[in-house]
């Protein structure tokens, strides 16, 4: 498991992968390649990823898990972070969230 800000990563076995997910769309990587996990609103710092792989967002909107494949490995890297070394493989990507009276919400950077 790895952590990275407002971020956990979660190793997640090949044959837990949903089938449908291998099908799905990945999200788009952002102007400089990355694979975004999270985007601070405040800063625009980014919790990504670099390397060969693909992120796609399950159901449930911004609450939502996504699922990581790295089929060569990759780097978590953030502007004021340590950079962390990912094996290759499949992840569960979930957002830390916070409540606030009457509301949930995907915790801001």
């Amino acid at each position: 498991m790895y952590r990275q800000g407002d971020v956990l990563i979660v190793p997640v076995a090949e044959e837990s992968v949903p089938s449908g997910i291998t099908e799905a769309r990945s999200e788009p990587r952002d102007a400089r390649g990355r694979l975004v996990l999270a985007l601070g609103e405040v800063t625009g710092h980014a919790h990504a990823v670099t390397g060969p792989g693909r992120l796609v967002r399950e159901t449930g909107g911004e609450f939502g898990p996504m699922l990581l494949h790295l089929p060569e490995g990759g780097r978590v890297v953030h502007e004021e972070h340590a950079m962390i070394p990912l094996p290759k493989g499949w992840f569960r990507v979930v957002r830390q969230r916070e409540y606030l009276p009457g509301a949930v919400r995907v915790v801001a950077d």
